[in-house]
């Protein structure tokens, strides 16, 4: 079964092709690289940017799998959470691909995507287990308990750990999206320079925090001047990377730990980050945990992982009613 993904909620247009649910056809994804100059994602011009690229990305996500239009079994777009006009782009775009072909369509929660997104990648990854779903607009610490059936154990109270790195890059003076150079740096800097703090991380809850620790970037920042910001601008990075990961290590093994679950995934563009697999890994191994991440062109916004929550979803409930819309602050459970 050939199931064609859209995925439009943000700044990244990406259609992608996979056959049943393991197997990626192609997976195309074009960036949006207009937002830089503004220091983050502009919601008109996102929609903008998706109308103009739609068309040519779903071409060449048909041409890079040799397949034709006609051999498409079902579509699949992401109708939330995200920017509503950007999914509007998508969602209608794929409904109408559907009802051109007379195929049937589904409508894909953005967040179920991005558990999805570890399936196509760990065949031996189980229905039940612990994920951590962390990007740009999203810190959730999620118990599966199979596909389709999510209990949030924990989320943010506030900012996103990628919004947090986001904002500290353009602190630092690294443009946007910052989180990738961010990671960079930091493997270059010393990440005891400054003790940022780790918000909630003794709390009882499972939910995290990631205002203050901006702030308390931001406030160190002013404390330098030009000359002394440069010249610890590594160590700035490294140590709030050490504090904005450590959070989310700790809660997500305690969760592991007190729910007796061994098998712990990562998904979200903030789940290729480096020093983060390798805590949560090094922490998974101490308690005899098995540590699932999907590589980092999965992690992002995609296609492929719309495609593969689509199938799950058609899969377990048929498909959905053309007249879904867009839902911008759409819940995972």
């Amino acid at each position: 079964m050939l199931t064609l993904g859209i995925e439009s909620s943000c700044d990244e247009t990406s259609v992608a092709i996979i056959k049943d649910d393991r197997e990626i056809l192609s997976n195309i994804i074009l960036g949006q690289m207009i937002h830089s100059e503004f220091g983050g994602v502009v919601p008109e011009l996102a929609s903008r940017e998706h109308m103009k690229a739609i068309i040519s990305v779903y071409h060449e996500a048909l041409k890079a799998a040799q397949v034709n239009p006609d051999d498409i079994d079902l579509y699949a777009a992401t109708y939330g959470p995200g920017l509503v006009g950007a999914l509007l782009v998508g969602l209608n775009f794929g409904k109408g691909l559907a009802y051109g072909k007379n195929k049937p369509f589904v409508a894909v929660n953005h967040l179920e995507g991005h558990i999805a997104a570890n399936y196509l990648i760990h065949e031996n990854l189980p229905d039940s287990h612990l994920t951590l779903v962390i990007s740009g607009g999203h810190t959730l610490l999620v118990q599966v308990n199979g596909f389709g059936s999510y209990q949030i154990l924990g989320q943010t109270q506030d900012d996103a750990v990628g919004e947090a790195y986001d904002k500290v890059a353009k602190l630092l003076g690294l443009g946007y999206p910052g989180g990738k150079e961010i990671d960079r740096l930091a493997g270059e800097g010393d990440k005891k320079y400054f003790k940022f703090p780790r918000a909630m991380i003794k709390d009882e809850s499972l939910n995290f925090s990631y205002s203050g620790l901006k702030t308390a970037v931001a406030l160190h920042v002013r404390s330098l001047t030009e000359e002394q910001l440069q010249k610890h601008v590594a160590d700035i990075a490294a140590s709030f990377q050490e504090a904005a990961v450590e959070v989310l290590v700790e809660k997500t093994i305690r969760a592991a730990e007190e729910l007796h679950i061994k098998d712990v995934s990562l998904s979200g563009g903030v789940a290729s980050n480096s020093r983060l697999k390798e805590l949560m890994q090094k922490r998974l191994q101490n308690i005899g945990g098995n540590f699932y991440c999907p590589p980092p062109k999965l992690c992002t916004d995609n296609g492929a992982m719309i495609a593969a929550a689509g199938y799950r979803r058609y899969k377990l409930s048929g498909p959905s009613d053309m007249n879904v819309n867009a839902v911008p602050y759409l819940k995972l459970a």
